[in-house]
């Protein structure tokens, strides 16, 4: 059995799609919560519906966590000694403590169709009333209901909520809240199929796996008095409770896809780090006291107070999650930052299955210098095409405008002069021969290296070329699935290209 003070918390996801970011925040909040407070973090999977629940998708969340760096003490792969932990395999229980309040008369049996149903809301929605229950099967006797279920009528099971009065509970986020009873109507607990309802099952499991804090989206507000209420009925403590508030776009629309990304495994496929995107989600409704943004997993369990949570609505800027990507892809070593970079790269064709240990070199060695300038992972084989992709026949218009001037045919003009005939070539000969040139020429600054860029990347702008150069001199010399053309190579194409 827990200790008298031990924090238990959990995370309790429907395998019916993908993990989207408001619910990674709230298996972060909680797993937080739980290891800043020496408590338990339990992974509970609700799979009762039936029709969209999906294996796939639970392997899919549990991959999804575990690629975050939330572990779980209890749950449905390690187990634990309040299991079952996926609600289809606790029906039995479910049914155990309907029948307890079946027996008490604080629930009861109702067989109104839904057409019946549908009727009764269109008859008080024109009379200007809640279109909550209207109590009509409330006093069908237990043995009468018995009788008709016999016969081959179907049930449901309700909970009986007394017609006045308020549900009143503190929220650690919201503060004070409160229901009246005349807006809540009797909940069905059991549905007609024999399956449980959402705010039935979840009072079952949370009570029973000793549940001392519920830390949940605020979508659910609007179960929680219902849920208080099955607390009361069945004689058990209420957790406490804490509401995070919604996830929005930056337009103040909840966020959907056509914000952009919203599913962890979509981050995780675009090359976020796992460290960064927690990181961030870490920081939508809840800021630390020390001003720091750029946190791993270790120091927000220091940091995090669930006191400092807001609740105002958290919404998601992308810009901020890429900057926190590129402080976290910075702290990364070299080699960790090419084994995340040659999926990437491997799909563009720009690296093979197989990789010889200069390869391996140059790759690491590009990947460090390339990865400053990205957001993600996803965009570093663009980045890479400045190395592998030279096509001088296809240059944009302000490459085209810088190598027109009179200028910069001088310029090339000399340059293609001195390198020809040249064998090798480095950078240490490129700083010697524009120290040639602008002696000779007069020509300086960006007149001078601007012509040469285009020259050796057929692009207007990219990497400084003493980065540049070394790379590609030292990659044509390896053997890619694309070739790398050496600067030498480039000249004489671009060349050819100022003859026409």
């Amino acid at each position: 059995m827990k200790t008298e003070n031990e924090i238990r918390v959990r995370f309790a996801p429907s395998p019916t799609g993908y993990i989207h970011v408001g619910n990674a925040r709230t298996a972060l909040f909680n797993w937080l919560f739980a290891r800043q407070k020496g408590g338990v973090f339990v992974l509970r999977v609700e799979d009762t519906d039936i029709e969209r629940s999906r294996e796939e998708y639970e392997r899919n969340l549990i991959q999804d966590l575990r690629w975050l760096g939330l572990d779980w003490d209890e749950g449905p792969d390690v187990g634990g000694k309040f299991g079952p932990y996926r609600q289809s395999e606790r029906l039995d229980l479910y049914h155990r403590y309907a029948a307890k309040l079946l027996e008490e008369g604080k629930a009861y049996y109702c067989f109104c169709t839904p057409e019946e149903l549908e009727s009764q809301r269109q008859a008080a929605l024109a009379e200007g009333r809640m279109p909550v229950y209207s109590g009509r099967c409330r006093n069908i006797s237990l043995d009468e209901a018995r009788r008709r279920l016999s016969a081959g009528e179907e049930g449901a099971i309700r909970l009986k909520v007394p017609e006045e009065g308020l549900i009143q509970f503190e929220d650690l986020v919201r503060g004070p809240v409160e229901f009246d009873l005349k807006l809540i109507g009797d909940p069905i607990i059991v549905r007609s199929n024999g399956m449980p309802a959402y705010n039935y099952a979840v009072v079952v499991d949370d009570a029973l796996m000793n549940i001392t804090h519920v830390i949940r989206g605020e979508d659910h507000v609007s179960n929680t008095p219902r849920q208080i209420l099955l607390y009361q009925a069945l004689g058990w403590k209420q957790p406490v409770f804490a509401h995070l508030s919604m996830v929005m776009g930056k337009d103040n629309t909840r966020l959907s896809k056509r914000h952009g990304a919203t599913s962890v495994d979509q981050f995780r496929r675009d090359g976020i780090l796992a460290e960064a995107l927690c990181n961030y989600l870490s920081f939508l409704g809840w800021s630390p006291p020390e001003g720091n943004e750029v946190l791993r997993l270790e120091e927000l369990v220091k940091l995090f107070d669930l006191s400092r949570v807001s609740r105002s609505a958290a919404i998601f800027d992308y810009e901020k999650l890429h900057w926190l990507n590129r402080q976290h892809i910075r702290l990364l070593p070299a080699e960790k930052k090419l084994e995340l970079a040659l999926p990437y790269l491997r799909e563009a064709g720009l690296a093979g299955p197989e990789l010889s240990p200069a390869q391996r070199e140059w790759l690491e060695k590009a990947v460090t210098i390339l990865v400053e300038g990205v957001d993600k992972f996803s965009e570093l084989p663009q980045k890479f095409s400045l190395l592998f992709d030279f096509e001088p026949e296809n240059l944009d218009q302000e490459a085209r405008d810088i190598i027109q001037t009179d200028s910069a045919r001088k310029v090339l003009g000399a340059f293609i002069q001195k390198t020809s005939g040249l064998k090798e070539f480095n950078y240490e000969l490129f700083a010697a021969l524009t120290g040639e040139i602008k002696k000779e020429t007069g020509i300086k600054g960006k007149d001078l290296f601007h012509p040469l860029r285009v020259a050796l990347t057929a692009r207007a702008s990219g990497l400084e070329l003493d980065k540049f150069i070394p790379l590609v001199e030292a990659g044509a010399k390896l053997d890619f699935p694309q070739r790398i053309k050496s600067c030498l190579e480039r000249i004489a194409e671009i060349s050819s290209i100022l003859r026409k």
